[in-house]
């Protein structure tokens, strides 16, 4: 018997999908890190630029470093420290090649379940070069992102094999995948309920082993029971997450934003996002939160779009991939939507990474049977493979054109500046990277205009003592880190900077007792821990 020309196309258009994505992406090697979270995950982190040690996996198991418990996701980074040592480079090529490699199983998986080749091919490919998931492989602090992902793939992977045949070992290996990708990041909170959908379709487990012609509810508790331990793990996570970003300031108080402003801009962020994915254009690092300046009009507006999608999506019983792929838009956007507000973004285009693959499928799927309708089957299929190709191009130049502005932070927050409006992130940002470059006048220019549109924003009040350093005004100095320190009483930086404007002042025991601080505060501060020996060796002198 000759073998399927199914599996025989296989191989090719796996060869093209990894060619498409190194293509639109292989610029990324050559980037630098950037300043955003680069610094905590690996520029001046000590554990993991020490690479694979003992005490160096100790930590990843026991740190929140970052607002996060992700041990996997440190490892990851610690092995490609070991590898590369500080090079970008190695950071970089292995995010991209963890990119392929979900794209690459996404496409096996979808066309294991479906038997659609090219509608899986599709969705691999779109997955693979979409301008919104530049931003989960061109930065190096979202390898949890990546890593996940893939975590991800293996979990649905390890779900298949075991619905082939239940048994305990086959459950385990779910369970392994399932924790693996929870440690590398939480996002994976959702993945049993996505399993849930795809037991409706394309799994079709609902028709299986059920005796009871018109007993609808016995296969889904059936299939929830089944989902249970996935839960509770999915549960603890969840909890592990929020206590410790919780402790770590990074998730935003009700007083900052109040739960219906949360609700409202949840709404229009779900409406957003569809929209980024039809037209990908004024891509940026960070999204500023809109607060309380959403239009109402567009609140409601938003809400009633996502009721109406979501009750022609569920009554669409003969296509039940609208439902699928509807719902899994949405149940995995919950996490990161805002409901639960952590840092100062409205949306993040990393958000999306997982999310959209719901809507790839529904487009996949549903325009086939779209023009099934109106056309023959040759010219359908003319049509559809034009159409493919022109939008595969389009992404292919558009994600070419977005990795290039991630090329470095001047770059990448001189971009973000342009296309959003009172972006404070993206102008203090812009001012450390001008700094480096030795532009400090401009960068003190950024630093102004982050506190203009945010008042109360530490790292600006902190960035702009630095400034004061240099010039050799101490008492601004002074002034924008006791600010700073009003507004946050435990910052590091602040305590730090303090502490070179005393010492330069000759208050040398005053500025010991700040190095001290920061150093309790962050044990990992390389700065402050040199700062404090030189004080130390200055009094004693």
């Amino acid at each position: 018997m000759g073998e399927n020309p199914e599996r025989q196309r296989l191989l090719p258009v796996g060869l093209f999908l990894v060619v498409l994505i190194a293509g639109a992406f292989w610029q990324v090697t050559g980037h630098g890190f950037v300043n955003f979270d680069d610094d905590k995950y690996v520029t001046e982190n000590p554990h993991v630029q020490a690479g694979l040690t003992r005490n160096g996996l100790a930590w990843a198991f026991t740190t929140t470093r970052a607002s996060n418990w992700h041990p996997v996701t440190w490892i990851s980074l610690m092995a490609d420290s070991q590898l590369y040592g500080p090079n970008a480079y190695g950071f970089h090529t292995t995010n991209l090649l963890l990119h392929i490699a979900s794209a690459l199983m996404l496409f096996l998986f979808l066309n294991r379940v479906t038997g659609s080749l090219w509608r899986s091919a599709f969705v691999a490919a779109i997955f693979g070069i979409h301008p919104l998931h530049v931003e989960s492989v061109a930065w190096v602090a979202e390898r949890k992102d990546v890593l996940s992902t893939l975590f991800w793939m293996l979990t649905m992977w390890a779900y298949l094999h075991y619905t082939q045949s239940p048994k305990p070992t086959r459950y385990l290996l779910v369970v392994l995948a399932f924790v693996l990708g929870l440690m590398a990041k939480p996002m994976l909170v959702t993945l049993p309920f996505v399993l849930l959908l795809l037991d409706r379709w394309p799994l079709e487990r609902l028709d299986q082993g059920n005796g009871r012609e018109h007993d609808h509810t016995r296969p889904w508790r059936k299939l929830v029971w089944e989902k249970v331990p996935l839960l509770a793990l999915a549960a603890v996570s969840s909890i592990v997450t929020y206590v410790v970003q919780q402790r770590s300031g990074a998730v935003g108080s009700l007083e900052v934003y109040p739960l219906g402003v949360r609700i409202a801009n949840a709404l229009v962020a779900y409406v957003n996002y569809v929209a980024k994915m039809l037209w990908p254009a004024h891509l940026a690092v960070f999204y500023p939160h809109p607060g309380t300046s959403l239009p109402i009009w567009q609140v409601a507006g938003s809400g009633l779009v996502l009721v109406w999608i979501t009750l022609l999506a569920i009554r669409a019983r003969r296509r039940p991939y609208l439902a699928v792929g509807w719902l899994w838009y949405v149940l995995t956007l919950v996490p990161v939507i805002g409901l639960v507000q952590v840092g100062g973004q409205a949306m993040a285009d990393r958000y999306t990474y997982i999310p959209l693959i719901g809507l790839f499928i529904i487009i996949a799927w549903g325009v086939p049977e779209l023009l099934a309708l109106w056309t023959t089957e040759a010219r359908r299929r003319t049509l559809l493979a034009a159409s493919a190709g022109i939008v595969i191009a389009a992404l292919a130049v558009c994600t070419y054109l977005q990795v290039g502005y991630w090329r470095d932070s001047v770059t990448l927050f001189d971009h973000a500046v342009k296309v959003t409006r009172r972006n404070a992130v993206a102008h203090n940002n812009l001012g450390v990277a001008l700094v480096e470059r030795g532009e400090l006048g401009k960068a003190v220019a950024h630093y102004r205009e982050a506190l203009r549109i945010k008042p109360r924003y530490v790292e600006a009040h902190c960035n702009l003592a630095i400034a004061a350093i240099k010039q050799g005004r101490l008492d601004e100095a002074i002034a924008h880190c006791w600010e700073a320190l009003r507004i946050r009483p435990g910052d590091a930086d602040a305590h730090n900077n303090l502490g070179v404007a005393l010492a330069k002042q000759g208050k040398l025991h005053e500025a010991l007792a700040h190095f001290s601080e920061a150093l309790r505060l962050d044990p990992d501060k390389k700065s402050a821990r040199a700062n404090l020996a030189r004080a130390k060796t200055l009094i004693r002198q």
